[in-house]
């Protein structure tokens, strides 16, 4: 037990100088900028993963491929690469590589494990509209969820508020490192999401709170929301623009694009409601989620550029989540130009998403639709970062991008698959045959200590 609780306690503490320095702070972040990220990736040596099945995440697949890190960075993909002489050699025959796993939709952190309402931090359930409210402010770094969610391969995630209100929030997309502050987990400059929900959720949470009640509700506060939001931007840009709203400043920026717009939907009718309400004030939804009736719009989704971030198969547990098919996400995928997403919205969805998206391949076998591999790991990484503004830096293993990779066992989609090794911007953050590389989170070596009644 002290030979594995120290070497955690090594990974935590190394992790801790590399990660959480708060005087060594991203280049584009402005000293002016809120809660700018901190994030400072690992120093790394240069790797090379030989021999291996790559997936480059943009549809490509090589077969007997190396792939070479360095400086944090994506630096070569393909055989015979120039490499340093200090490169460390990982021999990945009979191995898969892919990107890092990205999870658009996740509330660790804001809901941690153990589950408890005094860290019960996702929902502002206090009015319909909370737009001001930030779930980066609520997010538990200890949360154990995070390490689980690396054994699983992922390297990003978006952190959510819940689905309570009309509007819930701001959400802020992560890397997956240990870290004391959410600050040092923020990845650089990605845009915020702003997290909406319609149906069924607010309804029911402000029905009893003096409404919305309705659907008809519903729609009327998203429209006297984003007018209010129309009036505040004009007044901002006149001479006097008054004093600073934080709600509405949100909301002023998801109608000029500088947030990232998520929303909450099951129901086919209830997402072209929404489609509609963006065209009347001029704004782009990203993507809906959940969306278990996406299948019956797909074509529309696709015109209108807003990707569909979905369960392989839940449905069921709700009325509006009665009409999912296990097909959905293939064709949403189907549709030309579509864009389709696995997500989680669990803290046990987010440790498998390769195999949630390994379910949907075998439902479209069925309905006679062959996906290969390398068009379905699109579906957790390239598609995923595009929806998070982030394509540009992460998503696929194109030279340039942060080395964000996993080496898996075999066929990411198969019920055996395993993570056995991941990097993130090159570190070697996570490696299954090794204790000291699998971080433990010091409420989790808390939980040892005390079980040993804190003997060494």
């Amino acid at each position: 037990m002290y030979r594995v609780l120290s070497a955690a306690l090594a990974v935590a503490l190394f992790g801790g100088c590399a990660t959480t320095s708060t005087s060594a702070r991203s280049d584009a972040a402005a000293p002016a900028t809120a809660y700018a990220s901190t994030y400072v990736p690992i120093a790394s040596n240069p790797v090379l993963i030989s021999g291996a099945t790559v997936l480059t995440g943009d549809g490509g697949r090589l077969e007997n491929a190396d792939v070479l890190l360095q400086d944090g960075r994506i630096a070569a993909v393909g055989t015979g690469l120039d490499v340093p002489a200090n490169a460390q050699r990982v021999d990945g025959t009979g191995k898969w590589v892919t990107p890092g796993i990205i999870d658009v939709h996740s509330h660790l952190g804001v809901y941690p494990s153990p589950g408890a309402s005094a860290h019960s931090d996702g929902n502002e359930a206090t009015a319909p509209n909370t737009a001001q409210v930030w779930a980066e402010h609520s997010v538990w770094p200890q949360d154990p969820g995070f390490g689980a969610a690396l054994a699983g391969g992922v390297t990003t995630l978006q952190i959510l508020p819940g689905s309570a209100n009309l509007v819930g929030g701001r959400g802020v997309t992560l890397k997956n490192i240990a870290a004391t502050t959410v600050q040092d987990m923020k990845f650089p400059d990605a845009p915020y999401g702003l997290k909406m929900a319609c149906g069924e959720n607010p309804k029911r949470v402000y029905g009893e709170k003096g409404g919305p009640a309705t659907r008809m509700g519903n729609v009327a506060g998203y429209r006297q929301a984003l007018i209010d939001a129309t009036d505040y931007r004009r007044t901002q840009a006149g001479d006097s623009p008054g004093k600073r709203d934080l709600k509405l400043e949100t909301m002023a920026g998801a109608m000029d694009g500088d947030i990232l717009v998520h929303i909450h939907c099951y129901r086919a009718d209830e997402m072209v409601q929404m489609l509609d309400l963006a065209q009347e004030f001029g704004f782009q939804v990203t993507a809906f989620h959940h969306a278990v009736e996406a299948y019956k719009i797909a074509d529309r989704l696709a015109a209108d550029g807003v990707c569909g971030a979905l369960w392989a198969d839940w449905w069921g547990f709700k009325m509006e989540a009665f009409d999912g098919i296990q097909e959905n996400i293939a064709i949403v995928d189907r549709a030309p130009g579509g864009c389709a997403i696995v997500h989680s919205d669990s803290d046990e969805g987010i440790q498998r998403l390769n195999q949630e998206a390994a379910k949907v391949i075998a439902s479209a076998r069925r309905a006679g639709l062959e996906i290969t591999p390398e068009h379905a790991i699109r579906w957790v990484t390239e598609n995923a970062a595009r929806s998070l503004g982030v394509l540009e830096r992460t998503g696929t293993l194109t030279p340039g991008k942060m080395g964000d990779v996993v080496l898996w066992n075999g066929n990411p989609f198969s019920v055996y698959a395993l993570a056995e090794q991941v990097w993130i911007d090159g570190a070697h953050v996570y490696d299954r045959t090794d204790p000291a590389r699998q971080p433990v989170s010091d409420f989790m070596l808390g939980q040892g200590a005390a079980a040993t009644g804190g003997a060494r």
